[in-house]
């Protein structure tokens, strides 16, 4: 355990989430209420500041905006963020702001384009729960990862709160990171992670061994990221495990 800060965070959110996230340490549900005890949910915590922007205004000036051969869609994104972020140290608002951005990027109507018929309206909605929560964790400039919660690792984590299997936690984890395999998907991920201030990386491959997705800030070191990864991932995948109710799910 790494965590510094033990002020509890407290949220309420638009949506009720599933009240089985209590499961893991914590954290508490109760109906769109959400408290976290930092000292027992995250694995480490460092940084108590986050980079974000307003959700009304990436809607307004920045989703509907196309790149052109002059300026990609990353350039437009890395300037709205210099333009409009700002630094907060309210994970509230940072809980709040996720919300926004993942209810867009895993909406329904993306179902009948996913290949995956296996993938229904509910299992989007425990995606929207798990990305909101993952928004907590971060990337520091130089790479290091200061923050890390159970939501780093999905499948894990999903396995524990939702009871689901190997196969389906991977498959949860396929729609988690596919915007970096379906295009239009990835210019939506783009665009919306901007309100979180930087853009969704990845170190798994294509086939999910949770290396575990965060918004880093553009420009941060991903060697330092892989090596930091590297060094923890496993032992804190096993925690996560270990509070499944159905150990053989």
């Amino acid at each position: 355990m790494e965590t510094i800060d033990k002020t509890a965070i407290t949220v309420e959110l638009p949506e009720a989430f599933d009240e089985r996230w209590s499961r893991l340490p914590g954290i508490q549900v109760e109906g769109q209420r959400i408290t976290i005890e930092p000292a027992e949910y995250f694995f480490r915590f460092e940084s108590h500041s986050w980079l974000v922007a307003d959700w009304e205004l990436v809607k307004a000036r920045l989703l509907d905006v196309d790149e052109t051969t002059e300026s990609a869609v990353e350039q437009l994104a890395l300037d709205f963020i210099k333009t409009h972020g700002r630094s907060t140290a309210d994970a509230g608002l940072v809980l709040r702001t996720a919300y926004e951005v993942y209810a867009y990027l895993f909406r329904d109507e993306h179902l009948a384009g996913l290949g995956l018929p296996q993938i229904a309206a509910g299992h989007l909605r425990m995606l929207r729960e798990a990305a909101t929560l993952m928004a907590l964790n971060k990337v520091e400039l130089d790479g290091r990862i200061s923050n890390v919660g159970p939501c780093w690792f999905f499948p894990a984590a999903t396995s524990v709160v939702f009871d689901l299997d190997d196969e389906m936690g991977g498959l949860l984890d396929e729609v988690y990171h596919g915007g970096w395999f379906n295009e239009q998907r990835r210019i939506e991920s783009i665009k919306a992670h901007a309100a979180l201030g930087g853009r969704l990386v990845h170190g798994c491959q294509s086939v999910p061994d949770q290396s575990g997705g965060v918004v880093a800030p553009y420009g941060a070191s991903m060697a330092t990221f892989r090596d930091d990864l590297a060094a923890f991932k496993a032992r804190w995948i096993e925690q996560v495990y270990a509070h499944r109710v159905n150990p053989a799910a």
